[in-house]
């Protein structure tokens, strides 16, 4: 635009910059880690089929139009048992608090015993939020109106949405309908920024996604894993250490497997997906310890972003 613009009264400005955070949050297993992966067109969580894989706040960032949505994955809300999972409850709640937008994900099923504390936690906090139905793909039309219509009556809900997070249905318009809603902010990251996760911490979670997917019962809940080292060569190349500790020693045999043979189906598995995540070349050694109480280490907190002090 030149003077002559300007004079008639044509802005020489773009469109002004929208920024914000947006809580994801929902009960154990409601799907939020996949929506967030999708939303950002990348993976920036862990996803299992097992409740409670994500540990700590993650963020995943992306862009739309001139707004850049800054995703919170928090803990999914149940009722807590030990340490661990006071301090994931209140890391979720501490998001849901500080965020410019809640998003509540509700699985198509119906609303559980988790569903309901956290829409009476939000009545109780005087926040409203965003309804997203996930999972629609799984359920009939009229039990999927029969469900909005109840939760239309707790008057908790600004939108409603209805998503298949696995296979994206609908995600697109939740998206443009979250971006028109945030506050007008320069954005808060580069613009080719997806989350705030180091390699270090990332790496450690896909290796406990794997873990997850092939130990089974309690045992993926009573292990954790650490990044102990990170080698970078001049060819591009990464040579990395893990270890996954373990609450008892019959736990390092379970871990290990019979001749070894889970262990090196995890680290393959894993090795893999870095490679192709962090596209270099990755070289990575697990290690197998026992550390009977890691679940009250303050150090393990402080590494997932989450408060020790919990109640």
């Amino acid at each position: 635009m030149n003077d002559d613009a300007e004079e008639r009264g044509i802005s020489c400005e773009g469109p002004a910059t929208r920024c914000g955070f947006v809580a994801l949050l929902g009960a154990p297993n409601a799907g939020k880690s996949t929506l967030m992966n999708t939303l950002v067109g990348a993976k920036v969580s862990i996803v299992t089929p097992k409740v409670q894989t994500t540990r700590s706040r993650i963020l995943g960032v992306t862009t739309a139009g001139a707004a850049q949505l800054v995703f919170v994955d928090t803990p999914g809300i149940f009722k807590p048992r030990r340490r661990l999972d006071r301090a994931m409850v209140a890391a979720a709640w501490g998001s849901a608090s500080d965020a410019d937008i809640v998003t509540l994900l509700i699985d198509a099923a119906g609303v559980d015993g988790d569903t309901r504390r956290i829409i009476e936690g939000l009545k109780k906090a005087d926040r409203r939020a965003v309804c997203v139905i996930n999972k629609i793909d799984t359920v009939k039309r009229d039990s999927l109106l029969k469900l909005t219509d109840t939760l239309r009556r707790e008057e908790l809900f600004t939108d409603f949405f209805m998503i298949s997070a696995l296979k994206g249905d609908g995600v697109a318009d939740l998206k443009a309908a979250l971006a028109a809603r945030l506050p007008e902010s320069p954005w808060h990251f580069p613009e080719d920024q997806l989350s705030d996760m180091n390699d270090r911490l990332f790496s450690a979670e896909i290796t406990r996604e794997k873990l997850f997917l092939n130990v089974h019962q309690e045992l993926p809940y009573a292990l954790t894993v650490e990044t102990e080292t990170w080698e970078p060569f001049q060819n591009g190349a990464v040579k990395v250490e893990q270890v996954i500790y373990v609450e008892r020693a019959s736990q390092k045999g379970i871990v290990l497997g019979k001749g070894g043979e889970r262990i090196k189906r995890i680290r393959t598995l894993a090795q893999d997906e870095l490679r192709e995540v962090l596209d270099r070349d990755v070289h990575l050694f697990l290690f197998v310890k026992v550390r009977e109480n890691w679940g009250e280490d303050p150090e393990r907190y402080r590494d997932w972003g989450l408060d020790f002090s919990s109640e």
